[in-house]
Parts: structure tokens; sequence; C-alpha cells
């Protein structure tokens, strides 16, 4: 992830949270994320972005479940998190902790943690911006495995969020043949 204080390095949790991933990485591969900020910092607690509104009330247009794992809590700094407004409110709005939060687990479905760059994260401030998520590695057995979720998505993204490069395009192609 780039953002306008540096580079976050993300590994994701595609094996324990397949949907929340693929969700991520699908608005990532479309552009959703780039150019969009911060609009939430809490010292001491967590960044959040997301939201194409950039005041925390934007989402994609659709919503989906809630995916949770014993092994993945929100036990330290760099924990990356679906932000929502309840259960089953997912969409596109994430956070990165700054430090432990447990009081959030089995509330907000964990779907990777930071490797590199934690630094960046603690120096993001409200309004800092996401200019671009890149995703690594190879997404075609995931996106098989969420074909039908994508293609839902995807539906009403291209409604309202036409994807900004061909990517997202090409890999659910992929994902169908």
């Amino acid at each position: 992830m780039e953002t306008s204080k540096g580079t976050i390095v993300i590994d994701l949790t595609e094996d324990k949270t397949p949907k929340t991933v693929a969700n991520f990485v699908n608005l990532a591969k479309r552009g959703f994320y780039d150019g969009l900020t911060f609009h939430r910092v809490i010292a001491d607690f967590m960044i959040q972005g997301g939201c194409p509104d950039g005041i925390g009330t934007g989402g994609p247009g659709y919503r989906f479940e809630d995916e949770f794992d014993s092994s993945l809590r929100h036990s330290g700094p760099g924990i990356l998190s679906m932000a929502n407004a309840g259960p089953g409110t997912n969409g596109s709005q994430f956070f990165i902790t700054h430090v432990a939060t447990p009081h959030l687990d089995g509330k907000h479905s964990v779907f990777g943690k930071v490797t590199s760059g934690q630094d960046v994260v603690d120096s993001i401030a409200k309004g800092d911006m996401i200019k671009s998520v890149k995703i690594e590695g190879d997404t075609t057995a995931l996106f098989a495995k969420e074909a039908d979720a994508l293609a839902q998505w995807n539906a009403i993204l291209d409604k309202k969020y036409p994807a900004k490069n061909n990517v997202a395009k090409d890999a659910q192609e992929s994902a169908h043949s």
C-alpha cells in the first residue's frame, strides 16, 4: 500500500478469511482505493481508510458477512481489519491498528498483518492519502473460489465505481475460464 507517508506491506490471510481478502483484493485491483484518504485516525488506536466519500459513511454499494478465525486476533500493532457498522456490514472500509485492541475481536474481521511499514502506519494523520494498493502474488485460485460473490460485487461496482484499470476485469475473466 503506497500512502502519502510511505509504503505499508501487509500479508493477507486468504486461507482463513477468503471472502474478506477477495473483497479487498478485488477493490484494490479495480483501483477503488487509489486516491482515497485515511478519514479517521485515532492516536494509540488505529488508522481507518477506504471510504469513497472521505467521511466514514460510504462503501462500495454492497455489504458482506463477517469472517472470524480464532487464530486471527487484534493482538498488537499492524493488524488489518474490516471497519463496519455492526454484524454483516463489511464493505470497503478497513483499519490498521497501532496497538492491541482485543475488545474488537469477534466484532471486526481480521484479514492481514503489517510486515513492513508500521512506522508509516504510526505516522499517518487524518487526510493522508492512499496513493495505491498493489497486490502481489497470484489471485486466480482465490478469485475462482469467490467467483459468485465477485460477480455480484463487480456488477454493483461497475455501475457506481467503474474500474480504474482492466486488471480486475482480466482477473474476473480468468476466474471463469
